[in-house]
């Protein structure tokens, strides 16, 4: 059951990324959406969509690898890097 929240919770911001480009694309095309009074405003609002859908997913996906150590040496915590380091200093 947990495994079905976490998902649907990982979809929410896949779905407001769609949205996000869908804004944009019609905003190209010239088709403006109801809330909307002006194009620019809809293409704004698109991106905004989009970069939160993204940063939210993008946040997760790497708060999940520093937890299982899978990142490079320049996206670990800070303490990690002392950790690292000092161990690197250590085999010299």
């Amino acid at each position: 059951m947990s495994r079905i929240i976490a998902l649907i919770i990982m979809l929410i911001p896949g779905v407001i990324a769609a949205v996000g480009i869908k804004l944009m694309r019609d905003m190209v095309f010239g088709i403006l959406q109801e809330p909307f009074p002006f194009l620019w405003l809809q293409f704004l609002a698109g991106l905004l969509f989009f970069l939160a859908g993204l940063g939210f997913v993008a946040g997760f996906i790497l708060h999940r690898d520093r937890k299982r150590n899978k990142v490079q040496q320049k996206f670990r915590k800070e303490n990690s890097r002392i950790k690292a380091s000092a161990e690197h200093n250590r085999k010299k």
